[in-house]
């Protein structure tokens, strides 16, 4: 027998469950008891009655011990079980696996707390993994700084000399062209490893959104999508640095712009939020949150956690250095925020930048 429930959001308390039931179990012994002491004068005649008397007997005790164990197996033993699994399987491999809701208000607490834990460690082993990436670019930076640097600079000196004497110009503007390119993967690499002067000016996260699709619609980026915006008024300030920060949002909206295509969309919404994970906050920090949604392809989930690796790109050859997504990580993480990748409204990808809230 089960207590209803006062919300069905609220699970009952295993020690309300236990005692209810125990006690209705008690209730019902008691109530063969009583019975049982009222028709013993009548069992005692013969020694069939007895042995009538003995079974209802034994067969109140086994009652009693089965619905006991009923109850123990599925208040206890059975949550507890569903929980160990849960953890053995994450430990196995299964990172996705999650601890499920138990019944009773004590079990979906710990299972709360277990799926809290394990959020963390896995954000925890993602920072690691993070940094260690970021030591492997750092080094392969500065080898490429310097050993594609000078070649660079004199394929820069040759494609002038070339041009003073007159050679063909849609060759030489071909080769400054892909010099170009070396030069802008060589910069995005050093942006990305190298270590950054930690400024902390109080923004206003919607002002800045709000002046970084300004720039890209007065450069004509935007001109082949529609875009939507959404403010919450009267947020609070985050902390970090305005440049950096606003080339987060450009980076971001770029990315839209070229997954939406012509005549697609995106939706640019700022509000609060409860930080969740976020690096050295508790959770239910407040936080104000940025969502760039567009109408394109979307991510595939199995891709989600690769978006954020250096040179990784879904874009065609030559359209990009798969390092912006890679350069928004680092630079949201720096300020103890966090990015997410789903599906939007709009049927392709939402990234989702979470920064903590500074003091009032």
């Amino acid at each position: 027998m089960t207590l209803p429930k006062t919300s069905r959001d609220e699970a009952p308390s295993l020690r309300t469950e236990l005692l209810f039931n125990l006690g209705f179990l008690a209730a019902g012994a008691l109530l063969l008891a009583v019975v049982t002491a009222l028709l013993a004068p009548l069992f005692w005649r013969n020694d069939v009655g007895i042995a009538l008397l003995v079974v209802l007997i034994l067969g109140d005790v086994a009652v009693f011990i089965a619905f006991g164990r009923y109850l123990v197996v599925r208040l206890v033993t059975r949550p507890m079980d569903r929980l160990v699994e849960a953890t053995e399987a994450v430990a196995d491999g299964a990172l996705a696996r999650r601890a499920p809701a138990a019944g009773t208000r004590e079990f979906d607490r710990l299972a709360g707390s277990v799926n809290r834990m394990t959020e963390r460690l896995l954000d925890a082993q993602s920072l690691l993994v993070r940094a260690e990436k970021l030591a492997s670019v750092g080094r392969l930076a500065a080898g490429v700084a310097h050993e594609v640097g000078n070649p660079l600079s004199a394929i820069g000196n040759y494609v002038e000399v070339l041009r003073r004497r007159g050679g063909d110009p849609e060759v030489i503007a071909a080769i400054a062209r892909e010099a170009d390119r070396i030069d802008v993967i060589v910069r995005s690499l050093l942006d990305y490893a190298r270590p950054r002067e930690a400024r902390h000016d109080a923004l206003d996260l919607a002002r800045l959104v709000d002046g970084a699709v300004a720039l890209l619609d007065a450069q004509g980026v935007l001109r082949p999508v529609t875009v939507s915006r959404d403010a919450t008024t009267g947020l609070p300030w985050v902390y970090g640095d305005r440049a950096a920060l606003e080339q987060v949002f450009v980076n971001l909206l770029l990315n839209a712009v070229d997954a939406a295509g012509p005549g697609g969309r995106i939706a640019v919404r700022v509000s609060a939020a409860a930080g969740r994970h976020l690096t050295d906050r508790p959770d239910g920090t407040a936080a104000v949150e940025v969502v760039v949604a567009d109408s394109g392809a979307g991510v595939p989930p199995e891709l989600r956690e690769r978006v954020f690796d250096p040179f990784f790109t879904t874009k065609e050859p030559g359209r990009g250095t798969g390092l912006g997504l890679a350069i928004v990580q680092r630079t949201v993480h720096d300020y103890g925020g966090r990015v997410d990748v789903g599906t939007s409204e709009l049927g392709g990808a939402s990234f989702t930048v979470t920064l903590p809230a500074g003091p009032a």
